[in-house]
């Protein structure tokens, strides 16, 4: 319905309406009137503001929310300038608000979870994120939930309000992303050598950043091995990909040059063994 539609049903009401009447409806009509013009200035300020936030399906649905919630607002306030009692609609609406409020109360706050989400973009459509012990990738952000897709390919629906009152790691936002991996090598190898010949596999890998600098050390020295830990920083997008390729490309570097990995053993002393070579 447009406002000429509306400007005519007015018209057709104010010619059967009494006298005594006349300055309470011209009074309704200024009210909705204006509320017509405010609804259309608010839609174009929240269409200038929000575009860039919303897509279009979701932008047009609140556009059409705030522009008929005004205009239904300002006929509900013209209602007792007319002389119509709206007690029992508000008695009727309040009772009616309080059953769906209790019912709908989750519904109203992954609603209005959403709708914050969408306007401050802590997470973006594409991002690798953590949320509630999840991680994955985001592929859609509703107006009630946000859908993540696994590592193993398998979507995880996410009611926003669980989004929204959660902690979220969002391992996407930055530009460039750490990879640590640690390798363990022999007591009998020398570390030094070692850790220059992983220096020269991160020189020479296409996706290891100069920037920040690589971090290589001894990190722990256990029963059969000495670990050394590896921390390379990569692009974010890149991540997975250094991480997987990283540990097998050093341990190659390492075996040949005669440095083998570490495998963790025992020696059993059996005590007729050691009776037979104590008595030899």
């Amino acid at each position: 319905m447009n406002l000429e539609q509306i400007l005519n049903i007015l018209l057709n009401t104010f010619r059967n309406i009494k006298a005594e009447k006349i300055f309470p409806f011209i009074l309704a009509v200024g009210i909705i009137i204006s509320s017509i013009i405010i609804a259309k200035g608010t839609s174009m300020l929240l269409k200038k503001y929000l575009r860039d936030k919303f897509d279009k399906d979701r932008l047009g649905i609140l556009l059409k929310g705030s522009y008929y919630g005004i205009i239904a607002l300002a006929v509900i306030l013209s209602l007792p300038i007319l002389g119509i009692d709206t007690s029992g609609f508000l008695v009727a609406g309040g009772i009616t608000g309080i059953v769906i409020g209790f019912a709908s109360q989750n519904i109203v706050g992954n609603l209005i979870s959403g709708l914050f989400i969408m306007a401050e973009r802590p997470i973006k459509i594409g991002s690798q994120v953590e949320i509630d012990q999840i991680t994955g990738f985001v592929e859609d952000i509703g107006i009630m939930s946000t859908v993540l897709r696994n590592f193993d390919g398998l979507y995880v629906r996410i009611p926003n309000e669980k989004v929204f009152t959660n902690n979220i790691i969002n391992r996407g936002i930055n530009v460039a992303r750490r990879v640590e991996r640690t390798i363990g090598i022999r007591y009998s190898d020398d570390t030094n050598k070692a850790i220059d010949i992983i220096y020269g596999v991160i020189e020479d890998h296409p996706f290891i950043l100069k920037k920040p600098n690589s971090d290589i050390y001894i990190d722990e020295i256990k029963d059969g091995s000495v670990n050394i830990m590896i921390r390379v920083w990569t692009p974010s997008e890149l991540w997975y990909t250094t991480k997987r390729e990283l540990l097998l490309e050093v341990k190659n570097a390492l075996e040949k040059e005669g440095i083998l990995v570490s495998i963790p053993y025992r020696v059993v002393w059996f005590a007729n063994d050691r009776s037979n070579n104590n008595s030899n």
